[in-house]
């Protein structure tokens, strides 16, 4: 079996052995899970759900819709592909009142996240807060298909913890799924050349290190993006499992240089295979350079070696204000 049918098994695999998981995520009314405490999206997390992981390791986010209380309340739950449409929804909280305050982490109160389920398409955008606590932002996306929603938020209040939460959305159209793309450690995206250093491993914090260059040369100049130099976010296959990480370090702390490295902390919920989303900021312009990073069991059974796919691109225009999409 070649090295991409050997992925495409494997992440089929993989949803069957979350699929019941990722069901609750889906019909999730009242909270589900046990209480623990890991991290997160840098934050301390308080319920960990029934995803099947080690329950000494970091948990999944993104399989609930309802997770602490609060509730993703997606008002849009289908678009059209290639057509640019207005995505609305809220957060609620025990009540189902909107909720209309948020910490600001990384320079917004919400970061949203939309990924197709063979992982071919990944958006990062900020949508615009109305008073009442409804959001909205623009998206138009490429491909039909199912695709997954996710919210990283915390909640106001300094006992507040960060939590992600997950909705499906469709886009409707002719679909073909994509295959994974195969592991590889470059990466390009407009001219750019993403090399990676080192690796995902369950339940093991480790270091991953990103170098930027352009035209052959470091990218010595990278620019503060959301309070830092790089932004990543890992999403399991199968079941689009989130695990978003920040740098190590940032611009202003007297240590951190502008690149050509941007190093992270990360550690994997469990083995599988992963795609990685580094968004990077130079010129003036924000750009995403993907991998798929094999952890744990993962790595061991399936060494395929092949050219990096970058994603669709991950960055659209949006509203000035908070509502910069990328």
């Amino acid at each position: 079996m070649n090295p991409a049918a050997k992925i495409t098994a494997f992440a089929a695999a993989l949803a069957a052995s979350f699929g019941a998981a990722y069901g609750v995520g889906l019909t999730a009314g009242p909270e589900t899970g046990a209480t623990g405490s890991s991290e997160r999206s840098g934050h301390a997390e308080s319920s960990t759900p029934h995803t099947g992981e080690d329950p000494a390791g970091p948990p999944a986010g993104g399989l609930q819709v309802t997770e602490g209380g609060y509730t993703l309340d997606l008002r849009t739950p289908r678009v059209k592909a290639g057509q640019r449409s207005d995505l609305r929804f809220a957060i609620r909280d025990r009540t189902g009142q909107q909720v209309t305050e948020f910490q600001r982490e990384h320079d917004k109160e919400l970061h949203l996240v939309l990924a197709s389920r063979d992982l071919a398409t990944y958006r990062h955008v900020h949508p615009v807060r109305a008073a009442d606590g409804m959001w909205s932002t623009p998206v138009e996306l490429p491909a039909a298909g199912d695709y997954r929603v996710f919210a990283d938020f915390t909640p106001a209040g300094g006992k507040s913890t960060g939590l992600t939460l997950g909705a499906d959305l469709a886009v409707s159209g002719p679909y073909k799924p994509a295959e994974l793309p195969e592991p590889a450690p470059t990466a390009t995206v407009d001219g750019y050349t993403v090399a990676l250093n080192g690796t995902l491993r369950p339940d093991t914090p480790e270091r991953l290190t990103f170098t930027v260059r352009k035209d052959g040369r470091p990218v010595t100049g990278l620019q503060p993006y959301l309070g830092s130099y790089g932004h990543l976010v890992a999403l399991r296959a199968g079941d689009l499992a989130y695990l978003h990480v920040h740098p190590e370090g940032g611009p202003g702390d007297g240590s951190t240089e502008p690149g050509p490295d941007v190093a992270f902390t990360a550690t994997s919920p469990g083995p599988a295979a992963y795609r990685l989303f580094l968004d990077f900021k130079h010129g003036g312009k924000v750009r995403t350079a993907a991998f798929t990073v094999l952890s744990g069991a993962a790595a061991e059974d399936l060494r395929p070696a092949g050219p990096s796919d970058g994603p669709s691109d991950g960055h659209e225009d949006g509203p000035s204000d908070g509502g910069h999409g990328h």
